[in-house]
Protein backbone atom coordinates (compact mmCIF):
# COMPACT_ATOMS: atom_id res chain seq x y z
CA UNK A 1 0.00 0.00 0.00
CA UNK A 2 1.38 3.89 -0.73
CA UNK A 3 0.71 6.83 1.06
CA UNK A 4 -2.64 7.51 0.19
CA UNK A 5 -4.12 4.15 0.99
CA UNK A 6 -4.07 3.10 -2.67
CA UNK A 7 -3.11 -0.96 -3.05
CA UNK A 8 -0.33 -2.02 -4.84
CA UNK A 9 0.79 -5.09 -5.85
CA UNK A 10 4.25 -6.07 -6.44
CA UNK A 11 6.16 -9.24 -8.10
CA UNK A 12 10.07 -10.14 -8.15
CA UNK A 13 11.04 -12.61 -11.05
CA UNK A 14 14.70 -13.40 -11.19
CA UNK A 15 16.25 -14.06 -14.58
CA UNK A 16 20.04 -15.16 -14.23
CA UNK A 17 22.03 -12.57 -11.86
CA UNK A 18 19.13 -9.55 -11.93
CA UNK A 19 15.46 -9.48 -11.02
CA UNK A 20 13.20 -8.20 -12.36
CA UNK A 21 10.52 -6.03 -9.56
CA UNK A 22 7.70 -4.96 -10.99
CA UNK A 23 5.16 -2.47 -9.34
CA UNK A 24 1.06 -2.33 -10.33
CA UNK A 25 -1.14 0.01 -9.31
CA UNK A 26 -4.28 -1.54 -9.25
CA UNK A 27 -7.32 0.92 -9.31
CA UNK A 28 -5.60 2.74 -12.52
CA UNK A 29 -3.49 -0.67 -13.61
CA UNK A 30 -0.38 1.09 -14.29
CA UNK A 31 2.57 -0.99 -14.18
CA UNK A 32 6.14 -0.24 -13.76
CA UNK A 33 9.09 -2.39 -13.82
CA UNK A 34 12.95 -1.78 -12.52
CA UNK A 35 15.81 -4.48 -12.91
CA UNK A 36 18.38 -5.38 -9.92
CA UNK A 37 20.94 -7.48 -8.94
CA UNK A 38 19.88 -10.77 -7.83
CA UNK A 39 21.44 -10.03 -4.26
CA UNK A 40 19.68 -7.28 -3.44
CA UNK A 41 16.94 -7.33 -0.84
CA UNK A 42 13.22 -8.11 -1.63
CA UNK A 43 12.95 -4.86 0.57
CA UNK A 44 14.85 -2.92 -1.81
CA UNK A 45 13.63 -3.63 -4.78
CA UNK A 46 10.25 -3.37 -3.82
CA UNK A 47 11.02 0.33 -2.59
CA UNK A 48 12.52 1.31 -6.02
CA UNK A 49 9.52 0.15 -7.96
CA UNK A 50 7.24 1.74 -5.69
CA UNK A 51 9.51 4.89 -6.30
CA UNK A 52 9.33 4.87 -9.93
CA UNK A 53 5.26 3.85 -9.67
CA UNK A 54 4.97 6.80 -7.58
CA UNK A 55 6.66 9.45 -10.30
CA UNK A 56 4.89 7.76 -13.26
CA UNK A 57 1.65 8.39 -10.95
CA UNK A 58 2.47 11.91 -10.35
CA UNK A 59 3.22 12.71 -14.38
CA UNK A 60 -0.69 11.28 -15.30
CA UNK A 61 -3.01 13.77 -17.00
Amino acid sequence: MNDAGEEVLFELRRVGNVVKASAIHVSTNIEVSIVGPANASQYALKMAALRKLRYVLKRQP
